[in-house]
């Protein structure tokens, strides 16, 4: 059989590694990574037995993961802290305890890397004693606007340890706009926000939940975190969120919402953040260790794809390990 007469033949661009490499679209990037790390006050680290792989650090210990991280070119981290129930309360005033566990654990981190961008997670199901990310009123309603003061003091109390940007994951109404002025009248203009504008009531949490020991006492999230069927109220929440002061918006989760990403993409014109949450990560993890997929690939390539989607930073637990194999 004779070669047919094709003029355009896309499989000419596909032919060999350099050449695909040179009609690529999409380039994951090392600095478009963010990595999530936990914390605890405890003397040694500790491994999640709800996300092989993932630890609990100690002080100490947090600060050699750091320096291992930013060795392959990691420049950003998330905190995330494992309160002792102890500490826990309906008021959550632990959150906003300047020697508390992410205060001095900020201060540690800017002292030994001041060139880190520093994130920091601001909610209160951490130190919560009903496990919400919002107050919990006599009835079991979420309490927004009382919610809104207890979540601006914690965030001034990241400004003062040193935080670079401030994360509110609580999804309550109007909070980008009651930190970022609270913040403004304490002269803190330069700490940016990063917020969870489109953060789904989803089930892939639940590994999270585990590390944290965070889960709600009763009820759930829903009547705060988004409705996973919707798309044009994530648009709606995003722009609320924008004209609030927000400097990034963030997606959570990413693979299950890569057209909510696109979408946003399509439509505004400030970063997007998208996070591959615990869910995904354990997946991933689970179908791997019983060998039906090849991990390095499948990490880069989920990753590509929620680049792809539109979103600029990634937070993935995977963070040092993909640096380290673009390096």
């Amino acid at each position: 059989m004779t070669n047919q007469r094709l003029p355009i033949r896309p499989r000419r661009n596909r032919k060999s590694d350099a050449i695909r490499g040179l009609c690529r679209e999409t380039r994951l990037s090392k600095e478009s990574l963010i990595y999530p790390l936990f914390i605890h006050d405890k003397p040694t680290n500790e491994p999640i037995d709800s996300m092989p792989g993932c630890m609990r650090w100690s002080i100490n210990g947090i600060l050699e993961e750091i320096a291992d991280a930013n060795s392959v070119g990691i420049n950003s981290i998330v905190l995330f802290p494992a309160i002792e129930d102890t500490l826990k309360s309906s008021n959550a005033e632990e959150c906003f305890n300047d020697d508390g566990l992410v205060q001095r654990a900020i201060r540690e981190i800017k002292s030994s890397f001041p060139e880190i961008s520093l994130i920091t997670d601001v909610a209160l199901d951490p130190y919560n004693s009903d496990g919400h990310d919002g107050l919990v009123s006599s009835d079991g309603s979420i309490l927004n606007d009382e919610t809104l003061e207890v979540l601006c003091k914690q965030s001034l109390s990241h400004a003062r340890a040193g935080a670079d940007i401030i994360a509110p994951s609580d999804m309550m109404d109007g909070r980008v706009g009651a930190i970022r002025n609270s913040m403004d009248e304490e002269s803190y203009e330069h700490v940016s926000i990063m917020s969870y504008s489109a953060k789904f009531a989803s089930a892939y949490y639940g590994p999270f939940r585990g590390a944290l020991n965070s889960a709600p006492k009763s009820g759930d999230k829903k009547t705060y975190q988004m409705d996973p069927a919707n798309v044009k109220e994530a648009v709606r929440e995003v722009m609320l969120d924008i004209e609030e002061g927000a400097d990034i918006v963030m997606v959570k989760p990413a693979g299950p919402y890569l057209d909510v990403v696109a979408t946003l993409s399509d439509c505004i014109e400030i970063p997007i953040a998208a996070y591959q949450v615990s869910g995904e990560y354990l997946m991933i993890e689970s179908a791997c260790s019983a060998g039906w997929l090849d991990r390095r690939s499948v990490v880069l390539e989920s990753l590509t794809g929620i680049h792809r989607a539109g979103a600029s930073a990634i937070l993935t637990y995977y963070a040092k390990e993909v640096a380290s194999w673009l390096e």
